[in-house]
């Protein structure tokens, strides 16, 4: 059974940062792409971050690049999102997601976590 969590949403000003954190109970989490997405109120669920099995893969939404950077450690289980320079619109649910095979699409991803909320005021 895989079981993702994550922790570290909160409400943070304009121009500050956050670091997402998912931890993954997968047997094999090495072989597993990671990604983190976001569901904002009224609108779908969008891709905003992808890492591959090992790492040297990713994918950012063009929305994203320059202020977050997702990474993993296979030994810890763990997958994270840092986000710097947040902005309003950054305001969304935040889902950490995991699937074998390396997508960048959020209906290609089997299990999800519950989701942490992240708002950013202006």
């Amino acid at each position: 059974q895989v079981q993702l969590v994550e922790s570290g949403g909160r409400l943070v000003q304009a121009g500050g940062s956050l670091r997402l954190s998912c931890t993954a109970s997968i047997y094999t989490f090495s072989n597993y792409a990671m990604g983190w997405f976001r569901q904002a109120p009224g609108k779908e669920r969008e891709s905003v971050a992808v890492i591959n099995w090992n790492g040297d893969t990713t994918y950012y939404a063009n929305s994203v690049k320059g202020r977050f950077t997702i990474s993993r450690d296979n030994a810890k289980n763990m997958v994270y999102l840092q986000m710097d320079n947040l902005k309003p619109e950054d305001t969304a649910v935040y889902f950490c997601a995991a699937r074998l095979g390396y997508s960048v699409a959020a209906n290609a991803y089997r299990y999800w976590g519950q989701g942490t909320q992240v708002t950013v005021s202006s």
